[in-house]
């Protein structure tokens, strides 16, 4: 007998058919690519081959300063941007908002919202599309826009504060939100804070743009793990989050009505101890069967396979062929290529994702671009 689907995970699902649907009578992605500093000179765009995992040449969507993190609106006409602006004479963390070109895929800013913290270096748009939410590692605080019919932020949402330190004197001198994410339901919002080891907890008010301390509010990593990123299994029981100073990856299964995380197991993401090694980003394969996280330091994307009845991982293998300093990398909406941005050496790889084993096959695929610490994808328009 089939069990009973939740209406979240149906949404969810069905989401991610018609994602698939759209992309699949595609012939290339555009591929936005945010960066951190010179030579970059702001967002770039290229184009992914679905059939071959070729790059073109990337071009200069919009000129900004030092954009880092992006998020794209579900209607798929703005992206959201992490960035930096001037209010009353002073350097201030910022959300910045772009409108898309439909034809060109070309970026033209919108407007700007301060991010309400320092740093600021995660950035996600909610299911609705109606608030952009934000992570300011700088402050260790998160933020949260609402969003206009225009694309434009608003103004009247909220910061959360975070407090505490943790054992790493160097590094947990004080809370350091990294990340913010949503559940598949879009009623909770996770922040990863590597200042504080824990995974904060909030309830999400779209209509008001707040956030509210969950009950229990966190999830605890191990003392000195450094949580910095997180993401969701498909199906919506089970989510991942990559602790960057330990090098390690914990597996958790979700409470959807609750908003409460468990530890089902923690993994290392190395072969080896690597002295000096840091991970940076974590992505579930579309279809559920795989996750990937990246090592900074060993200069690889660690490899599992997950069981799909409990969540749990298996160490599967490395690739680090033409990587370096992978900060950040992405898996297309096919499942096809999982696309990895070389903060070390300037550069943007594609590989081939194997989808019985989950392996990677290096592509040949290799484009230059400043500082890239950022991959998303867009369908291009029929």
């Amino acid at each position: 007998m089939i069990g009973t689907i939740s209406s979240p995970v149906k949404l969810l699902l069905l989401g991610g058919v018609l994602l698939l649907t759209g992309v699949a009578r595609a012939e290339s992605l555009w591929v936005y690519i945010g960066t951190g500093g010179s030579p970059a000179k702001g967002i770039y765009r290229c184009e992914l081959d679905l059939a071959t995992g070729q790059l073109s040449k990337p071009e200069l969507a919009v000129e900004v300063a030092n954009p880092g993190f992006l998020a794209i609106h579900p209607n798929k006409k703005y992206l959201y941007a992490t960035g930096e602006m001037t209010s009353d004479g002073k350097k201030v963390g910022s959300i910045n908002a772009f409108a898309i070109d439909a034809k060109t895929g070309n970026l033209t800013l919108l407007n700007a919202q301060p991010s309400g913290g320092g740093g600021p270096c995660h950035v996600t748009v909610d299911r609705e599309g109606k608030n952009v939410l934000a992570a300011n590692y700088g402050s260790g605080s998160a933020c949260i826009h609402p969003v206009g019919a225009d694309g434009q932020l608003g103004t009247g949402g909220s910061v959360v504060q975070h407090k505490g330190s943790s054992v790493n004197k160097q590094r947990q001198e004080g809370p350091h939100a990294h990340s913010v994410n949503l559940d598949p339901a879009g009623k909770f919002a996770f922040v990863a804070d590597l200042g504080l080891d824990k995974v904060l907890v909030y309830k999400l008010d779209p209509a008001k743009a707040a956030l509210v301390a969950n009950d229990p509010p966190a999830f605890d990593t191990a003392p000195g793990a450094g949580p910095r990123h997180f993401a969701f299994h498909p199906n919506g029981k089970y989510a991942y989050v990559i602790n960057e100073l330990n090098s390690t990856l914990t597996a958790m299964s979700y409470d959807a009505d609750k908003g409460v995380l468990k530890e089902l197991q923690t993994l290392s993401t190395l072969p080896k101890e690597t002295p000096g090694n840091s991970t940076a980003e974590v992505v579930v394969h579309p279809s559920g069967k795989f996750v990937y996280g990246s090592n900074r330091g060993h200069d690889s994307i660690a490899i599992f396979t997950v069981d799909e009845a409990t969540g749990k991982l298996t160490a599967a293998g490395h690739q680090g062929e033409g990587i370096k300093t992978p900060r950040n990398f992405n898996i297309d909406p096919t499942g096809k290529f999982l696309v990895v941005g070389n903060q070390g050496s300037d550069s943007v790889v594609v590989f081939e994702i194997d989808p019985k084993s989950g392996a990677l096959k290096p592509t040949g695929a290799k484009v230059e671009v400043g500082k890239p610490i950022c991959i998303k994808f867009l369908p291009k328009p029929s």
